[in-house]
């Protein structure tokens, strides 16, 4: 199989993997498992092996596409799953779907990621990557910490010369501890508005 036919192949399988997937989000939008923790749910169920996958496949999608609100179902892992596995199925979902989304980034470049940002943040951004080593060192803070937009500074740093396992692994290590601080957050920070409301 020479170039040629094996990129179009490649961009074929790209289209429908990208058309399956907005597909699938639509249905579970309808559904409303990104806005109601009974419905995700009823949808994840108490099947030991099919309810990770399940969930892990919607923090996946809560990632690539920016429309989905990730707050609802990160924390909902951890009520639904326990503190433990809901940590890890949080972890590894958002870790595949944050190097998904910097492929791509990396792949159809700026007008593409102008397309999943708003200009005021690709603007307010842009100038990390002036200088490479500045860069990884303030995304790695980002990712560490929950005060930036991370998935936006995933697409971006597909324009930057970073490789992909050096990526990875800023991911891998940065990563838990912004996971673990917005899951408790959301969690008790529902707790003491239940309770006020209550």
């Amino acid at each position: 199989m020479n170039v040629a036919v094996s990129r179009r192949l490649m961009n074929i399988i790209s289209i429908i993997g990208l058309g399956f997937s907005i597909a699938i989000t639509v249905y579970f939008i309808n559904l409303g498992v990104f806005k109601d923790l009974d419905a995700l749910r009823g949808l994840v169920g108490d099947s030991i092996i099919l309810g990770p996958i399940i969930f892990i496949f919607i923090q996946i999608l809560q990632v690539v596409i920016p429309i989905i609100p990730g707050g609802i179902s990160t924390a909902a892992g951890v009520l639904i799953f326990g503190p433990y596995a809901g940590f890890i199925y949080n972890y590894v979902g958002i870790c595949i779907g944050s190097v998904i989304i910097f492929l791509l980034g990396r792949k159809y470049g700026k007008p593409f990621i102008l397309s999943m940002i708003s200009d005021k943040t690709y603007d307010k951004y842009i100038g990390w990557l002036d200088n490479q080593s500045r860069f990884e060192k303030m995304f790695a803070l980002a990712i560490f910490l929950p005060v930036a937009p991370d998935d936006a500074l995933c697409l971006m740093a597909g324009l930057t010369n970073i490789s992909i396992k050096r990526f990875t692994l800023i991911i891998l290590i940065a990563k838990p501890l912004s996971i673990f601080l917005y899951s408790m957050a959301l969690i008790y920070g529902g707790h003491y508005l239940t309770g006020l409301l209550g």
